[in-house]
């Protein structure tokens, strides 16, 4: 009976092996024959992984690589590739500096469904962050890491975003109960939506940036980069998420925009309106703003009362004189889009025509 035993345990274990094997075979041949587009500024094809190997040949941002093994070696994934230079160069390169070409055709595909939406925001990376397919903090769904090089910053605009119940970050990016909001909750408090949901945005990147278009970043990395001409006026804890402006603008050589201008911008409160994230409003007040360059100043030509709306922003019409459309609930409960009419008086100045149902703000 011992005999029996032991050689169960053994068997157990060897299969166990084999089963581990397998499935590092598989995960190989599935990468082994694709392409790899390095994404780093550059970076070197080695003679090795080993820490004295020599540099073979130099690649960049953009360069596509074909795949033909891959293994780990002190806890860093390396793959093993042939160039397209006229050596056809083999070597190693960090997996870390490039994106295998399933992963790139995912974030395509994500960039697809978007393509018709104007970018609703602009942002910044704080620091390194991971693209994501997804708005989850799980390691399988990386596409690749932005990192900032230097004093050049990486912007993107945002497209859509997500609120998601709050997660503390830990080892492994794991989540734990956040025992505040809990807290909060057993004495009654009300609660915001920075104590209950983190927040997730959708972004669309320049090929300059990223190879990959598209793609979800962690929102407690990115910096909003709301207009400069107006960020002041953000009041009584309305925060702005989503703008556009209604008149051209004017960039310098280095593209930052020089002369203040019209918006329009969509608000939201920090407080908590619903059940769930799905629930929750993008916005909850409409706001214009009209640039006299006579005055140098901005006035508030429109403020709607409190609304509870979902992007897209969508704008047409030429010059000055426009048209925004937004879904807006109505009383009974159902989205429904409204369009809003921009247009001068017989003054020169800018004026507002809302739907008759959307109410008024003080």
């Amino acid at each position: 009976m011992k005999k029996f035993v032991i050689l169960t345990v053994f068997l157990m274990q060897t299969s166990c092996v084999w089963v581990s094997d397998a499935l590092k075979d598989f995960y190989r041949s599935a990468i082994v024959g694709e392409k790899a587009t390095v994404i780093v500024s550059r970076a070197y094809i080695r003679s090795s992984y080993a820490v004295v190997a020599a540099d073979l040949l130099e690649v960049r941002r953009g360069d596509i690589l074909d795949i033909l093994d891959e293994v780990t070696h002190e806890k860093v994934k390396w793959y093993r590739v042939r160039a397209y230079d006229d050596d056809a160069t083999e070597g190693w390169i960090e997996a870390q500096n490039v994106i295998v070409g399933s992963l790139l055709e995912k974030s395509i595909k994500l960039a697809e469904e978007d393509k018709e939406i104007e970018a609703q925001a602009q942002g910044q990376l704080r620091a390194a962050a991971k693209l994501r397919l997804s708005p989850e903090l799980r390691e399988d769904n990386v596409l690749l890491t932005l990192e900032k090089k230097g004093e050049t910053q990486i912007v993107f605009d945002i497209i859509a975003w997500k609120f998601v119940p709050k997660q503390d970050l830990v080892d492994g990016d794991e989540s734990r109960k956040n025992e505040e909001i809990e807290e909060a909750k057993r004495e009654k408090e009300v609660e915001t939506i920075d104590e209950k949901y983190d927040i997730w945005y959708k972004v669309r990147l320049n090929r300059s940036v990223s190879p990959a278009p598209a793609g979800w970043i962690f929102g407690r990395q990115v910096d909003l980069l709301i207009p400069q001409d107006i960020m002041y006026y953000q009041y009584q804890g309305k925060r702005f998420v989503a703008w556009r402006r209604i008149d051209s603008s004017e960039t310098s050589d280095s593209g930052r925009t020089i002369r203040p201008g019209s918006w329009i911008v969509l608000s939201r409160s920090n407080t908590v309106k619903a059940e769930s994230a799905e629930q929750e409003p993008d916005f909850d007040q409409i706001l214009v703003f009209y640039y006299d360059k006579y005055s140098g100043t901005h006035a508030t030509v429109y403020r709607s009362g409190e609304v509870w709306g979902k992007l897209p922003l969508t704008m047409g019409g030429q010059g000055l004189n426009k048209t925004f459309t937004v879904r807006i609930r109505n009383n009974n409960g159902e989205l429904e889009e409204k369009t809003f009419v921009i247009f001068k008086n017989v003054r020169g100045h800018l004026q507002v025509t809302p739907p008759s149902d959307v109410p008024k703000g003080r």
